[in-house]
């Protein structure tokens, strides 16, 4: 029978890692389940980032369940290799993904999931989502208002300085992603940043710090800074309306590569954009404004009022069976991460199955007559 025709124990959309990494714990519970993964080829979330990338994280701490990663534990994997481990992964433990399928509605109704990507359509009990919160890459209005001669790209598109023309470059947004991009296209084109970060990594990233530092932060963004501690409550909220801090590439960095910092981008003028009330002269933009989230397709009352998931460690409790993985901030400060979704996945496999025990044992128990 065709996996349309019958309903699943469940339905996982989005097969990154966090998507794989529930996808083995399903697997391992014998449940009738499915990956839906939009792209063409498992990794390619990674794969489609610029060409330079690499994970802020170790390759000893960015494994699957079951399967480490291979190669030097102390080197920072490229994304391009994390993409490939991604896809042997899959193929390892033969995970049931269905890829270029396009969810566009999730709806409940009498206790069952349908799930629909254009003529297509699944039934599940429950459903897990693992596509994450950064999905339409975000430019402010002051883009449209730029010349046309000036090369705009999201971080998004950017992939190396060969699609950029002659001059100088402006880089909107000073997180990692802007800090790094920016010092990589110092070396070939005059590079300028706006913006101010939320903070730095006080160690130099490398070896050193894989092998000395980044365990420590590890532990405390996996136990300590969590929702369920007393100084995670109070400071998790704080950190979740800020930009990450600067890891790998640091202003001292930036300013030793002849990168210039500005003010912020107040408008456009002449066609080029405004900064410290001037004109910059620009041949270049890369946007590193981030991205908004949209979940328009996920027909249930899932969410707040300010639009995020009402979920506790991944269980969305206001809509039951439904489920949340790989989220910023989830639960902890990793939960992002590689780690910090292994972890979560762990936990969101053992809830699911002792929720399904509980499902078995309650008939039963309703069968037992009364003592008298």
């Amino acid at each position: 029978m065709d996996e349309t025709d019958r309903a699943l124990d469940a339905v996982v959309i989005g097969g990154g890692q966090a998507g794989l990494a529930i996808g083995y714990h399903l697997a391992q519970q014998g449940r009738d389940f499915v990956i839906l993964d939009e792209r063409a080829r498992v990794g390619d979330a990674w794969r489609t980032r610029w060409d330079s990338l690499r994970l802020f994280t170790p390759a000893r701490y960015d494994g699957l369940p079951g399967m480490p990663f291979p190669g030097d534990g102390l080197a920072f994997p490229t994304k391009d290799e994390l993409a490939d481990y991604l896809e042997a992964y899959a193929e390892r433990n033969a995970l049931p993904i269905r890829l270029g399928v396009h969810v566009d509605g999730v709806r409940r109704e009498d206790g069952v999931y349908t799930i629909t990507a254009g003529d297509r359509r699944w039934t599940a009990e429950r459903v897990i989502i693992t596509t994450g919160a950064f999905h339409e890459p975000r430019t402010p209005d002051v883009a449209g208002e730029l010349g046309p001669s000036i090369v705009q790209l999201h971080s998004a598109e950017y992939r190396n300085p060969g699609q950029l023309q002659p001059g100088p470059v402006l880089v909107v947004g000073l997180g990692n992603s802007g800090a790094e991009i920016a010092l990589e296209l110092s070396r070939t084109h005059p590079t300028s940043v706006s913006g101010t970060p939320s903070g730095e990594l006080p160690v130099r990233h490398g070896r050193a710090a894989a092998r000395f530092v980044l365990p420590v932060v590890r532990f405390a963004g996996l136990h300590v800074v969590t929702l369920g501690t007393p100084i995670g409550r109070r400071v998790i909220p704080k950190l979740s309306a800020h930009a990450s801090p600067l890891i790998r590439t640091r202003r001292k960095e930036l300013a030793g590569a002849g990168v210039a910092s500005v003010g912020r981008v107040t408008g456009a003028s002449n066609g080029l954009p405004v900064v410290d009330g001037r004109e910059l002269a620009v041949a270049n933009v890369i946007w590193c404004t981030g991205y908004r989230s949209d979940f328009g397709w996920l027909q249930v009352p899932a969410f707040d009022e300010t639009g995020a998931f009402r979920q506790w460690r991944g269980v969305v409790a206001s809509v039951p069976g439904l489920y949340v993985l790989g989220l910023d901030f989830m639960y902890s400060l990793n939960s992002e991460s590689l780690p910090g979704t292994v972890r979560d996945a762990a936990y969101l496999a053992r809830r699911i199955a002792a929720e399904r025990r509980a499902a078995v044992a309650r008939p039963r128990a309703a069968a037992v007559p009364a003592s008298s």
